[in-house]
């Protein structure tokens, strides 16, 4: 398979962007797509755009910088805004879980960071996430007294809430709510993690300071307002 490639190039948050066009052939169908984005970085890179080509002055971009970890769906680092939506046409996946089967052969792709004004880019496709590591310190953990480990350990849990709470953990933080939503709101990650523990008799306690500060924390890191388009949902891996 062969593509026409068009990719968001930036050199950091206070530089400005623009996109360039790639091809590149030879694609098997059962590639990953960023498998896909590995080889059009090995070309680039034998086509002597290195990164220190770059740094010396070559006018390519070099290879193109993207989030990547797992590769498994479930570490939540992938977040590549493909052809208008969230991790790409397929639904339900990550970036790292979609393949290039689902595009048609010779297809022109356009490949986006995350846009969010809570998700400064650093770099070409790579954004700053840890605007949701600070919604999570203000609040996203159980700190009443329980007693001794075996003491907490001894709280019974329901099956049913037990299955819920998981159900809301299996959130991977990837940020897809923030980049489909049109507010740019973060409020289906916060509330997946406040229902995680809101659901747990240890959790219940603090449930509503935990529920305010995170909210609040949201606000102040520049993430916009829900306004129920569910499009989120839609959305979410």
């Amino acid at each position: 398979m062969e593509f026409n490639l068009k990719i968001w190039r930036q050199k950091n948050a206070k530089a400005k962007g623009h996109f360039e066009t790639y091809h590149i052939s030879g694609i098997e169908e059962d590639a990953s797509f960023l498998e896909m984005l590995d080889i059009l970085n090995e070309q680039l890179i034998r086509e002597g755009c290195d990164p220190v080509a770059v740094e010396r002055g070559c006018q390519s971009s070099g290879p193109v910088s993207f989030d990547h970890d797992c590769r498994e769906g479930i570490c939540g680092a992938c977040s590549l805004y493909i052809d208008g939506r969230a991790h790409g046409p397929d639904d339900h996946v990550t970036t790292c879980q979609l393949f290039m089967r689902h595009f048609k052969d010779g297809a022109t792709i356009t490949v986006e960071p995350w846009r969010s004004a809570a998700f400064p880019v650093i770099k070409d496709l790579v954004v700053d996430r840890s605007a949701f590591d600070k919604i999570l310190q203000a609040g996203g953990f159980i700190s009443v007294r329980t007693g001794s480990a075996q003491d907490a350990n001894n709280i019974l849990i329901p099956h049913d809430k037990a299955e819920e709470s998981m159900d809301a953990a299996a959130c991977v933080g990837c940020g897809a709510c923030v980049a489909t939503c049109k507010n740019g709101s973060a409020m289906l990650f916060v509330a997946a993690r406040v229902s995680s523990l809101a659901l747990l008799p240890q959790g219940r306690p603090e449930a509503k300071r935990r529920a305010k500060a995170m909210v609040a924390k949201m606000d102040e890191l520049g993430f916009g307002n829900c306004t129920n388009t569910r499009a989120c949902e839609l959305e979410c891996p």
